[in-house]
């Protein structure tokens, strides 16, 4: 796949070419499907202890999303950092998060990402490379830019990632962030989710040029996949990172895709046109990775239900786990509101064999596991 130019959209009228890579295992491949199966069931859950009146606030999820966050976060190394927006749970899984400290955090508990400081889905765990979500957007963008910075003054062959959906990119932040970055060259992947809805705006009223094609006036290039393939993302992704990592500077990603529930669980999505649901459930991206890795790598019936019901043994235990967990002391507010210290993000878990792969002295700076603290970024 080229990233040296702007490529054609699919705009959701047929079926996308299906993309697939290289660069993965039959490991890897069966590791990408668990993830987007843990994303799914715990975001499941999370919406049933919503309608039980456990979860404060409204519910947030990124039903149908699952091969973007999945796939994009699943080629960065341990010391690559990240920006994790709200309908990117796998990213999170991803990079170490489980899923009872999840579900935990939307129930504003004690073991939960944030210690219960947050019933939500502003989290980003530091101690694994990933900022705090900020829910106006795309400021994320702007941070990953700033974090991209650092590593390109400490000539570190690292990458910064972050997502953001295509109505965020109407507004000036993205515009700043998509500018510095291309003038300064910096080692920064942006994900542009095109979930064909901004709330309830569609893409037709939010903007007259595609953003993937505003990428060549910022000076880097752009490229459309269809975001409901995993494979397709993953290697998109891989080779932008690795553009990054070499000093070529950044890639706008858009990746075409449905959000399939409203934009919070209080939306009923009454503005979507009669059969467009119908036809992106037809494209669900874990039906149809199933039926690739069957169709394709081999994987039995058996070997794919045996993956479901391991990722769905961990859901109910982890939900288990969380709604056992303490409300947290009062005093905790009173924690956090300023920084007494600098203290670097830590390293995030990093699945990929590739990295696996790679020998110690190739470790310096991409890192050997989570935990380890950055100087700067």
């Amino acid at each position: 796949m080229k990233l040296d130019h702007a490529s054609s959209a699919d705009d959701g009228s047929s079926e996308p070419e299906r993309g697939s890579s290289e660069q993965l295992t039959r490991e890897d491949r069966a590791q990408l499907l668990r993830y987007m199966l843990l994303m799914r069931l715990s975001e499941e859950r999370a919406i049933t202890l919503y309608r039980q009146g456990k979860v404060p606030g409204s519910f947030y999820d990124g039903h149908g999303q699952e091969a973007i966050s999945v796939g994009a976060s699943f080629v960065l190394a341990p010391r690559d950092r990240m920006c994790i927006l709200h309908r990117d749970l796998g990213a999170h899984f991803v990079r170490g998060v489980t899923p009872d400290r999840y579900l935990a955090n939307y129930m504003g508990r004690a073991d939960g990402v944030t210690g219960g400081k947050d019933g939500n889905m502003h989290f980003g765990d530091r101690n694994l490379g990933c900022v705090g979500m900020v829910s106006m957007l795309p400021d994320m963008a702007q941070v990953a830019v700033g974090m991209a910075l650092a590593i390109k003054m400490e000539r570190e062959p690292r990458v910064a990632m972050t997502f953001f959906g295509e109505g965020a990119t109407a507004n000036g932040q993205f515009h700043e962030a998509l500018n510095f970055a291309g003038i300064h060259r910096l080692p920064v992947v942006f994900i542009l989710e095109n979930n064909k809805f901004a709330y309830s705006t569609p893409t037709e009223l939010e903007y007259a040029v595609d953003p993937v094609d505003r990428a060549a006036t910022y000076g880097f290039p752009g490229v459309s996949v269809d975001g409901n393939d995993v494979e397709a993302v993953f290697e998109a992704s891989r080779v932008a990172a690795e553009r990054a990592r070499q000093g070529e500077g950044p890639t706008l990603i858009e990746c075409h895709t449905m959000r399939m529930h409203g934009h919070g669980a209080h939306d009923d999505m009454s503005y979507v046109p009669d059969g467009m649901l119908e036809e992106w459930e037809r494209r669900d991206p874990i039906d149809r990775y199933e039926g690739r890795l069957r169709e394709q790598h081999g994987f039995t019936d058996d070997e794919l239900a045996s993956i479901r019901q391991a990722c769905e043994r961990e859901v109910a235990e982890a939900a288990e786990r969380a709604l056992a967990s303490p409300m947290p002391e009062p005093e905790l507010a009173l924690e956090g509101v300023f920084a007494e210290r600098f203290e670097p993000l830590g390293d995030g878990q990093a699945p990929w064999s590739h990295w696996a792969e790679r020998a110690p002295d190739d470790q310096r700076t991409n890192g050997a596991g989570a935990g380890r603290k950055a100087r700067v970024a």
